[in-house]
């Protein structure tokens, strides 16, 4: 009887440790940088390029990934990364910024924005992580 409450507890011990364990590890660096690569194929498959609607005027941009930045980061809720992409239309080149939300382990985008156009910033954040919109040039 001894030998099973203690068989019982350190299974208990373990597969309770293990799920804790799950629960609060962090996604790696290349999971968040393939959930990036993923959404962006999928979004290819469906419309033949990667759209994102260009906010200062220039319309519906479709893009190509040129590739991931190796930088992963967390900001809150979200993890982070940037991409490098190029229109197919005009050849501009435009830095995207990619949140991820990790959702019980499933890592998921929860939003995309236009960062740099042919290297020049539209934002940057404050001490505090808030966005500050730049002027177009």
């Amino acid at each position: 009887m001894k030998r099973h409450f203690i068989l019982s507890l350190l299974t208990v011990v373990w597969f309770g440790g293990l799920a804790a364990r799950s629960a609060w590890a962090e996604p790696s660096a290349e999971a968040l940088r393939q959930t990036i690569r993923d959404y962006v194929a999928n979004q290819e498959k469906l419309q033949g390029a990667f759209a994102i609607v260009d906010e200062r005027g220039d319309g519906l941009r479709r893009l190509e990934l040129v590739r991931v930045h190796e930088r992963v980061g967390k900001t809150g809720n979200y993890y982070y990364s940037c991409t490098d992409m190029k229109d197919r239309a005009t050849g501009d080149e435009l830095d995207l910024d990619f949140d991820i939300e990790d959702q019980a382990g499933n890592l998921k985008v929860a939003d995309v924005r236009i960062h740099k156009d042919n290297g020049k910033p539209r934002y940057t954040y404050d001490e505090n992580d808030n966005m500050i919109p730049l002027p177009a040039e």
